[in-house]
């Protein structure tokens, strides 16, 4: 006579290995397409990273260039952009291998929120990166410049220093300009109503203006240029999240209605 817990068991445990496999060919066909387009990329390594250099090379005195301070430097700091590059571009595939994974076990609204939600937040971090570079890096540049000018500084930095700093300052706007979607998030899930969004304004507002002198270096411009569109994009939120609750609303009542 065979065991009922036993015959129980191996249904589960063969789905979970199942899981586990599909996890793993996900996660390959994900890193695959990364390889893929960073193999494509490579050749062109040291002008991606030279295109990334501009606005730094554009605000150096005529004669000033970058240093190599490690060995490897020069080699590998191209390829960490290149990889970088790659990621980006390749992302939109990345995220289709974690939805296609985690789609069986959504319900059919919520399979119809994530598509633009994954959407726009690739599309709003681009635009943040993109910010990032052809208006914050040029300007705080410009900036630090200025100021070594008078101290008979000579402004250099090493390669790998400046990819960090590049690096923190995507990432810093691209999550900025996520915040709409959080906005609108927080709203269409019931954690916070419209109403409270515009109460705490205020608070919002200093967090701001501290965040971006955490990020940003010790300037006025540079934290008024994270601060403000951190603000704005804060304002954007609360009207998207009006006009998305307000629609899911006369949804509501139309099927209540019915």
């Amino acid at each position: 006579m065979s065991d009922p817990q036993h015959t129980k068991e191996e249904p589960v445990e063969e789905t979970f290995i199942s899981h586990l496999v599909e996890l793993r060919d996900r996660i390959i066909r994900a890193g695959a397409s990364v390889i893929v387009v960073f193999i494509a990329l490579v050749y062109w390594a040291p002008d991606i990273f030279k295109l990334l250099a501009r606005p730094l090379m554009q605000n150096l005195p005529a004669d000033g260039k970058m240093i190599v301070t490690d060995v490897t430097g020069s080699f590998f700091v191209p390829m960490k952009v290149t990889m970088l590059v790659a990621f980006v571009i390749a992302l939109p595939l990345v995220l289709y291998q974690i939805w296609a994974f985690v789609a069986p076990g959504l319900y059919q609204h919520e399979k119809k929120l994530v598509a633009p939600l994954v959407f726009s937040s690739y599309s709003l971090f681009l635009c943040g990166m993109a910010f990032a570079y052809f208006v914050v890096f040029p300007t705080i540049f410009r900036v630090m410049a200025h100021y070594n000018a008078p101290l008979g500084a000579e402004m250099t930095t090493d390669i790998d220093n400046y990819l960090s700093f590049v690096l923190t300052m995507f990432i810093a706007f691209g999550v900025t300009f996520e915040v709409p979607i959080v906005v609108v998030l927080l709203a269409r899930m019931g954690v916070v109503s419209i109403q409270k969004l515009k109460q705490i304004r205020p608070y919002v507002i200093v967090g701001a203006f501290v965040i971006s002198a955490v990020v940003t270096p010790p300037d006025v411009f540079s934290q008024l240029i994270l601060a403000i569109p951190l603000v704005i994009l804060y304002e954007a939120g609360i009207i998207a999240a009006r006009l998305v609750i307000g629609k899911d609303g006369i949804k509501n009542k139309e099927a209540a209605a019915e």
